[in-house]
């Protein structure tokens, strides 16, 4: 289930705590929709172009 602001990103980053989540793992989404508000305010997501894990890797972000 991609989230409605990132339909079109696989992969979504938060930068305070450098931590990337896969949105089409269903765990994974539903830890990020729960505290996707208050990183959106703070202006803490990233996402990555390509889409891949690999590039997020490559930004210092960590998988879950």
């Amino acid at each position: 289930m991609r989230l409605r602001r990132f339909e079109h990103h696989r992969f979504i980053g938060l930068r305070d705590s450098m931590a990337v989540y896969d949105t089409d793992d269903a765990d994974q989404a539903a830890s990020l929709s729960a505290i996707l508000p208050d990183a959106l305010e703070r202006l803490a997501v990233t996402t990555f172009g390509p889409d891949t894990l690999a590039e997020a890797r490559n930004r210092g972000f960590h998988a879950l």
